[in-house]
């Protein structure tokens, strides 16, 4: 019912303004910082000043704080999912979700309320393709603990099964989330710069460390 009345609204309405409503809503979920809310309501302070100072799962872990970590991971990647299928589902036409997923990366990776200070961003990569093709998901996820297994990096392990999300969604005939992905994998690359340097420096924290 509710997709119906989308598209009837949609054959009535301007294109920019229902696209702006897309894009700045998921922007304002994908902005919500679970890693600094998590880590301060568990007793770990201001994450940003521990570890990497990422407000990210992998930093909120550093806190030692198992549970809260977990919670970061598993809202972050909710935040790319929800934006995605609601925006499917209300819309009812595909620019939406892709405008969508668009809005809430950067919102987790841009967060007004932290001075456009966020994440890097690889939980709501996750969110996203698991709204677009849940077996596509489950793949990044299985390349990003591969490469955890291998070399205890969790920032390589990102990169890693960044770059073979649009292979995948290539792999499934989705040309059109292949190319979505592939240009958020490159903000995943972009967000990583940091850490990409202190992994040729060999300066680069581990998985566990604190």
């Amino acid at each position: 019912m509710i997709e119906t009345i989308a598209l009837v609204r949609w054959e009535s309405a301007d294109t920019y303004y229902y696209l702006a409503q897309a894009f700045f809503g998921a922007y304002l979920l994908g902005s919500i910082p679970f890693g600094l809310i998590f880590a301060w309501t568990a007793g770990a302070g201001d994450v940003r000043k521990i570890g990497s100072g990422n407000i990210g799962a992998t930093n909120v872990l550093r806190t030692g704080k198992t549970w809260a970590a977990a919670a970061t991971l598993i809202c972050d990647a909710l935040k790319g999912y929800i934006a995605v299928v609601v925006a499917g589902r209300y819309f009812g036409i595909q620019i939406f979700p892709a405008v969508a997923a668009l809005g809430v990366f950067l919102g987790h990776l841009f967060p007004v309320w932290l001075k456009f200070r966020g994440g890097k961003g690889m939980a709501t990569f996750i969110g996203i393709a698991a709204a677009f093709a849940f077996p596509v998901a489950l793949l990044i996820c299985a390349s990003w603990l591969f490469m955890a297994r291998a070399s205890r990096y969790s920032s390589l392990s990102a990169l890693f099964a960044a770059v073979l999300a649009p292979v995948y969604f290539l792999f499934f005939g989705a040309t059109l989330w292949a190319a979505l992905m592939g240009f958020l994998a490159v903000l995943i690359f972009i967000s990583h710069r940091s850490n990409i340097k202190r992994l040729v420096r060999g300066e680069e924290p581990q998985i566990g460390w604190r």
